[in-house]
């Protein structure tokens, strides 16, 4: 079972997309130095169709994708509802490595390390991946300020 501890329209997370980031808590990666600590505790409201589809028609009109900010305590939930999910793209963002990408539009993967910094971070170890067909095209780099 998922639990939404909060949830924005985000323009940052996905680029080129307007973003309802649905912040999942729960999470078991414990990473040290996260920057939502409180998201590994167990609280918020139970996400299910209903919850999800008042919250899409909340903002229909105004997203274009939804983003499932966590869940990795429960990975097939987050896929069932992703798959629930219509007319919208759908992002997963992950603190695990190795995770299948289908049913996504987007997939960042990997735990946060302090030093190495987020997908702002041209050290990361993230990456932020978008289904481009059939294929999986990392567009890490575009978080990345060109600077002249």
């Amino acid at each position: 079972m998922l639990k939404v501890a909060s949830y924005d329209v985000v323009f940052q997370e996905i680029p080129g997309e307007v973003t309802l980031a649905l912040n999942l808590s729960g999470c078991p990666c414990h990473c040290p130095g996260c920057h939502s600590p409180h998201l590994a505790e167990n609280i918020g409201e139970v996400l299910d169709e209903e919850l999800l589809d008042g919250l899409i028609a909340r903002y229909k009109g105004l997203i274009t994708c939804v983003a499932f900010m966590g869940g990795d305590a429960d990975p097939e939930e987050v896929r069932r509802l992703a798959a629930y999910v219509k007319d919208l793209k759908t992002a997963w963002y992950s603190g695990r490595m190795n995770l299948p990408k289908d049913g996504f539009d987007y997939v960042k993967i990997g735990p946060y390390i302090e030093e190495l910094g987020g997908l702002k971070s041209e050290k990361t170890n993230q990456r932020l991946y978008k289904r481009v067909g059939e294929e999986w095209s990392d567009i890490t780099s575009s978080f990345w300020k060109k600077h002249l």
